[in-house]
């Protein structure tokens, strides 16, 4: 999935080609409904910005190289490490912990 505004570029039937040639399907936010889009870019910002510092790069050599690089950082960064202030300063793996123990 595919998740940008509605710009030209990205509502042009070229891009939507673009989109199916790649096995993708676009996702869109609400006309005039900004929180989606702004929850969204977000979302993309920080797991951007975290899997580049935890690899030391920006680009990989393929998708399966990408994807190896993924499920690192959700499963083992993200899930076991990543404290996060919405869960009381705790990972989710400890959440899910203590909420199976209790």
């Amino acid at each position: 999935m595919y998740h940008s505004d509605r710009g030209s570029v990205y509502t042009s039937l070229r891009f939507a080609n673009h989109l199916e040639d790649l096995g993708l399907i676009a996702s869109f936010g609400s006309v005039g409904d900004a929180y989606d889009n702004a929850a969204m870019e977000s979302f993309w910002a920080t797991l951007k910005r975290e899997l580049a510092w935890i690899h030391q790069r920006q680009r990989w050599s393929s998708r399966a190289e990408l994807r190896a690089a993924l499920f690192d950082y959700i499963e083992t960064f993200y899930n076991r490490q990543r404290h996060q202030a919405g869960l009381d300063h705790r990972t989710p793996s400890e959440v899910y912990t203590a909420t199976r123990v209790a």
